[in-house]
């Protein structure tokens, strides 16, 4: 069926329209904002635009006679992603900065998916065409360790893992200034910005997201600190230290002093995914991978270390 017609719930009203339309229907933030711009979306017979707030009593229209086919994936490789581990079920990888795990709407760089595709890896079928075997992700502007299904059972049993948090994700990053305590936890809930879009932000009615760190080194101006992640929220660790005043260094979008940035020769976060620890979906045996820091965080690092 192809034409719903739906009653806003009580739990979504005052929410966003594109935000509604992913918990009413199960559709993708992305799918769901196309729906709207393309005027297949109603609100009480009018034609609405995404940031629109639901309204209680509203009626929701859709028109989904339109295919869902997603951005199409590029099989090209991808300069500096290796390959750390190999096997039937699963391939761990090593990802550079700017690349994304898959394709999505306004991204042209090159994608973990391509990559791998590239190379001649016969990835997981299961999950959306475009991100098929993808079971995490890594922000463009992150590098690190990164682990994708090759089987069909790696992707159901990699994503129950994530789900019940079992999978052990080490990062480390370079904050400014100096945590107080020099080790803790972030319990804060994490959502999209109420300003802006494109960011994400410590808000009330945020998903629950836990960050627990350690300093490992401590520098006049910043501190190396170890953190692991209980949850994983798009821009977690970002926004959670960023709530705490010590944003990563570099990360202009949330706070970060650009000075700063320019002295250290940093053009993005410097935010790593250090290790990963799962379950092997075949064996069941408890595996550990481990990324070293690529050239442009070391060699921010080695200025700190230098007195820059």
């Amino acid at each position: 069926m192809t034409q719903r017609s739906l009653p806003v719930p009580d739990g979504l009203v005052g929410e966003r329209l594109d935000v509604a339309l992913t918990r009413m229907l199960g559709l993708s933030r992305s799918r769901a904002a196309d729906l709207i711009e393309k005027g297949a979306v109603l609100v009480n017979g009018t034609v609405a635009s995404k940031s629109d707030r639901l309204l209680e009593g509203a009626i929701v229209d859709i028109d989904l006679s339109e295919p869902d086919a997603g951005p199409a994936v590029i099989a090209e490789p991808v300069p500096g992603m290796q390959v750390l581990y190999d096997d039937a079920d699963v391939v761990v990888i090593d990802k550079p900065v700017g690349v994304a795990a898959h394709p999505s709407p306004g991204w042209s760089g090159p994608t973990v998916v391509g990559g791998l595709a590239a190379a001649g890896y016969r990835i997981s079928s299961d999950g959306a065409a475009e991100r098929q075997g993808i079971v995490h992700r890594l922000d463009v502007g992150t590098s690190g360790v990164m682990v994708v299904a090759k089987s069909e059972r790696a992707y159901s049993s990699l994503k129950r893992q994530f789900k019940e948090r079992t999978v052990d994700k080490v990062y480390h990053s370079v904050v400014q200034g100096h945590c107080d305590p020099l080790s803790g936890t972030i319990d804060a809930p994490v959502g999209r910005h109420p300003q802006h879009d494109y960011k994400w932000a410590v808000v009330r009615d945020g998903k629950p997201s836990v960050t627990h760190y350690d300093t490992l080194e401590a520098f006049p101006h910043a501190s190396l600190l170890e953190i692991h992640l209980e949850t994983g929220r798009t821009h977690q660790i970002r926004v959670h230290m960023s709530a705490l005043r010590h944003p990563c260094a570099g990360d202009l979008t949330y706070g970060a002093d650009p000075e700063l940035a320019r002295r250290l020769g940093l053009t993005r976060q410097w935010l790593h995914a250090r290790s990963l620890t799962f379950e092997h979906p075949g064996s069941g045996e408890r595996m550990t991978f481990t990324s070293e820091y690529p050239e442009d965080l070391r060699n921010a690092l080695e200025r700190l270390r230098s007195g820059v």
